[in-house]
């Protein structure tokens, strides 16, 4: 069980295993009343990038965020008129604060994902207004596959997406995809078979929905297609979840202006949407493809507490697989030429300090999408794993050629 249950009393956030120095340790504040708190936070919160967690009078962690300016973000909680919303609501039943500096926001964001995954804190994972959960869009469900949308990754799905934010949006779009894909969008527990099939029985299948009727499925729950045929839906489907084609969108939007000119105006506004919801994956699905093609990458990012401090982070196709503390000296700069030419060269490499967070590839997408200038400070190595002379240059001559 990777997730320790929000309701067990609340000691540590644990170890950081993306964080190659020493942990600064967990710091509390207490306080009666969120008056109380917010002078606490005041006192001694730092403004320095982190993470934080919200305690209940019970010993449980009920919320877990990140900010890279703690106590700004702590303060926000304590605004006037918050009663009512979301932030209200969880310092109502806090009394303790915790939280954990991190070296950068980046840090920050990667800390909240893993601790959110761990504890699973009710305010994070429940349906709270103007919170959207985290999902995966996901393709599979054998024997014939479809769109679907699931709280965590399949492993037994052909392709996930995610995690996302925007469930709302992420369940129209895979109503729709279905429906231009052909794909069938019943209960996995209807029976389906294809036309190659023989049947012990000659029995007449009747569909469950009147979606073969209208030409918006291929019917495998009446045998109605061959196996083949509803494989290449799939694959056209596969090709859009994967960000290689977005012809579907394309498609909507032609709909929408033919409805709009021959004033069915009503009809034109629900393609709009669709559209809108599908064009939002699209986005996604395209975001993670570059992600996968084009972030592999080491990623030095200095510690804004002290800057002597840098930390490497070993990203292969969006994924972060590793962290390590930048070397200093020349005999660091050796174990660290000797480490990084290892992860490099064995793509499939696991152990102690190289452990592959599938979870992490839609956060490094997003990451790199929104600060596109941090790709400037990110650097390869030669196909052999050595520092190239532009990954030297990058770095300033602190990693010097043996």
């Amino acid at each position: 069980m990777d997730a320790i249950l929000s309701e067990s009393k609340f000691r540590d956030f644990g170890a950081d295993l993306l964080y190659p120095f020493q942990r600064t340790g967990l710091c509390c504040v207490d306080g009666e009343t969120p008056e109380q708190l917010r002078d606490q936070v005041r006192r001694f919160v730092p403004r320095t990038p982190g993470v934080y967690g919200m305690v209940d009078m019970l010993g449980r962690l009920i919320y877990v965020g990140k900010s890279k300016l703690l106590r700004n973000r702590l303060l926000s909680y304590f605004l006037p008129g918050n009663e009512e919303d979301k932030s209200g609501r969880i310092v109502q039943s806090t009394v303790s604060l915790v939280w954990e500096t991190q070296p950068s926001e980046f840090a920050a964001l990667i800390r909240e994902q893993s601790l959110i995954r761990q504890f699973l804190p009710r305010f994070n994972v429940q349906g709270i207004p103007r919170r959207q959960q985290s999902i995966f869009v996901c393709l599979g469900k054998s024997p014939a596959e479809q769109f679907y949308v699931a709280r965590r990754s399949d492993p037994t799905a052909l392709y996930s997406l995610g995690p996302i934010q925007g469930a709302g949006r992420a369940n129209r779009a895979v109503e729709v995809l279905n429906r231009y894909y052909r794909l069938r969008d019943c209960s996995s527990k209807q029976p389906c078979s294809f036309s190659e099939q023989l049947q012990l029985f000659e029995i007449e299948l009747r569909p469950g929905c009147i979606r073969l009727e209208i030409g918006s499925c291929l019917g495998p729950c009446i045998s109605a297609c061959s196996r083949s045929e509803y494989d290449r839906h799939v694959q056209r489907a596969m090709a859009f979840l994967s960000g290689q084609d977005d012809s579907i969108v394309d498609d909507l939007e032609t709909s929408m202006y033919q409805l709009a000119l021959s004033r069915q105006f009503e009809q034109a506004a629900r393609v709009r949407e669709d559209m809108r919801s599908v064009k939002w994956l699209s986005n996604r699905a395209a975001d993670v493809a570059n992600a996968r093609q084009r972030y592999t990458f080491i990623y030095p990012v200095e510690d804004v507490s002290r800057p002597e401090r840098s930390v490497w982070y070993l990203i292969r196709r969006g994924v972060v697989e590793g962290a390590i503390a930048a070397p200093k000296t020349q005999a660091q700069v050796q174990e660290t030429r000797e480490l990084l030419q290892q992860w490099w060269t064995h793509p499939d490499l696991v152990g102690s300090q190289f452990m592959p967070r599938p979870e992490t590839l839609a956060l490094v997408a997003s990451w790199f999408r929104n600060q596109r200038g941090e790709l400037k400070q990110t650097f390869s190595l030669t196909k052999d794993g050595q520092f190239s002379s532009q990954s030297l240059q990058k770095l300033g001559g602190r990693v010097c050629a043996s």
